[in-house]
């Protein structure tokens, strides 16, 4: 199990690097078509891609941690990490948005040129290279089942999403002439609304694992399908489910026939274990009660 936990590791790692590298590119280029095209929006958009680089060197270290092995002050290995990293990289996003949303509003308030017509290139760019990056990033977080790096994908695309606010306000201040030029700040504004709304949507799973909350119900059933499959199980009376960074555990109680012996009932314990760890190889850890057929707790 351990080899798979470094496999996933890996792969998360990867996508995080290259998400640096990207955002980094990015952050750049905006900020500087900003300054030059006279747009806020960018400038905000500037803003959000280096929380991007903030929050993706925070998940790297994350999961640099919380691949690290079982230890004797980590018995369960140090993977709550993961979901600690998440609140930060929500944490991270609400602080951007709160910047955009102050220098917005200051903005709006006061009379500025509108932006230059070249800002729309940058930004139908960004937005193309922020989707691409999102839909690599997600699928790799589906494929580990991590929560830290599906967040980092999300943040990759609520820069997407501001991105194409911003877009929408340049053009406004464009097309629109003399007075339409706040659409440019009022897009940033908007942007920053959609930036909260992501960071909650990281933020709630993150929390629910910290708390050991049952995240996946249909997992737990399938899990007590699977132990009724092994031979001497009579009963699968309890299942609780928890996440610890790229890996989940479980604690079952099974019931046997009541006149096997110890032996008999731990072998079929190890029987469970072993199915379940077969068909689905994200458990790391399986903690199994034994119970005699009738007996309830």
């Amino acid at each position: 199990m351990q080899q798979g936990n470094e496999a996933a590791n890996a792969a998360g790692l990867k996508t995080t690097l290259i998400g640096i590298v990207v955002s980094s590119i990015l952050a750049v280029v905006k900020a500087l078509g900003g300054i030059m095209g006279n747009s806020y929006a960018l400038i905000a958009d500037a803003i959000e891609s280096t929380t991007d680089i903030v929050s993706s060197g925070m998940l790297y270290v994350g999961l640099k941690w919380s691949g690290k092995p079982a230890d004797t002050e980590h018995p369960y290995g140090p993977g709550k990490a993961e979901a600690r990293i998440a609140v930060g990289i929500a944490l991270a996003l609400c602080f951007a948005a709160g910047v955009i949303c102050v220098d917005s509003i200051h903005n709006i308030r006061t009379p500025h040129k509108a932006p230059k017509a070249f800002t729309l290139i940058i930004l139908a760019g960004v937005i193309i290279t922020k989707e691409i990056l999102y839909r690599y990033v997600i699928k790799t977080g589906e494929e580990i089942n991590s929560g830290a790096v599906k967040a980092d994908a999300f943040h990759h695309r609520s820069d997407a999403i501001s991105s194409g606010a911003a877009f929408i306000g340049i053009a406004i201040g464009i097309l629109g002439g003399p007075g339409y030029e706040v659409a440019d700040d009022w897009a940033a504004l908007l942007a920053a609304i959609v930036i909260v709304i992501n960071a909650w949507l990281i933020a709630r799973p993150a929390i629910g694992e910290l708390l050991d909350e049952e995240l996946q119900p249909e997992l737990n059933e399938r899990v007590k399908e699977l132990a009724s499959e092994v031979a001497g199980v009579v009963f699968v009376q309890k299942v609780h489910i928890r996440k610890m960074g790229v890996m989940n555990h479980a604690d079952m109680h099974v019931w046997v026939n009541k006149d096997l012996t110890v032996e008999q009932g731990h072998s079929i314990a190890h029987a469970v274990k072993d199915h379940i760890q077969h068909v689905l190889p994200q458990f790391a850890y399986i903690h199994i009660h034994i119970e005699p057929d009738g007996h309830v707790d």
